[in-house]
Parts: C-alpha cells; sequence; structure tokens
C-alpha cells in the first residue's frame, strides 16, 4: 500500500494527489474527476497521508498505511462502523483494529477521518491500484 504523493489539505474535504510543487503550494489533483487546482500555503495546509501517524499507548506511534492495512485484513469480520456513528462505536471500532492506540491523544475526530479516508479510498479502488504498483517495484 503506497500512500506517496496523496494528501490532506485543511478547508478542503477529502483526498488529493500532488501534481505540482510551487514555493507558494501546491497543485493538486481530484482523485475522482483528474480535475487540477491550485491550493496555496498562506491559506490551506497539507498532510502528507504518508508522514500521518497514530499515537500509541507505548510512546510511540504506527503510521497510517499499517492502520489501513489492518482495517483491509479485517474487513470480513469487522467491516468499518459508519463516520457519523456514536463516539463510542468509532472508539470499539478503532480498538479492534489498533488496540493499543492512545485513548487520550486520539480524539473521535482523528477516528472518523480514518475510516472516511479509508472508505474513499476504497470506493476508488486506490488500494489495489498502489498494491499493483507495488508489485511491479518488486519485479
Amino acid at each position: 500500500m503506497n500512500l506517496e504523493n496523496l494528501v490532506a489539505v485543511s478547508g478542503i474535504s477529502g483526498i488529493f494527489r500532488i501534481a505540482a510543487n510551487r514555493n507558494n503550494g501546491l497543485i493538486i489533483e481530484d482523485l475522482i474527476s483528474g480535475k487540477k487546482r491550485f491550493a496555496s500555503s498562506r491559506k490551506h495546509q497539507f498532510s502528507p497521508l504518508e508522514s500521518i501517524a497514530i499515537y500509541t499507548d507505548d510512546g510511540d506511534s504506527v503510521e497510517l498505511k499499517k492502520v489501513f492495512q489492518n482495517m483491509l485484513e479485517q474487513q470480513d469480520d469487522n467491516p468499518p462502523v459508519s463516520a457519523n456513528s456514536r463516539p463510542d462505536e468509532l472508539h470499539d471500532y478503532f480498538m479492534d483494529v489498533l488496540p493499543n492506540y492512545d485513548k487520550d491523544k486520539v480524539r473521535t475526530g482523528d477516528i472518523k477521518k480514518v475510516i472516511k479516508w479509508f472508505e474513499f479510498l476504497q470506493q476508488n479502488d486506490l488500494f489495489s491500484l498502489e498494491s499493483d504498483s507495488k508489485e511491479d517495484e518488486e519485479e
């Protein structure tokens, strides 16, 4: 699973691909429509998905990639709850996905974002495309 070039942009919902880098912002590409637009670094903050991690109880953190992998592996037995579920349901689900996540530092909103991003990437078959490109690199 490769999250390289995928970015979350503050103030704009969704996940985008980095199309180009400018000194005053990024040109981002909508993953569904393919439309590109400029996002100013003065107005927006950029969070590359490959650099996002979830805090754990042991003071360390787990990469988002590993959390997504756990969600994929458990999908048949434990499908993701709706991002609009009650906070206790969200935390119970996340406890199954990542048992040692830090309950004090990981907020309900963070769990909602992870679930929304996972569903978006899965609905648009971006997990399978990323897996295929990784397999191509290994050959």
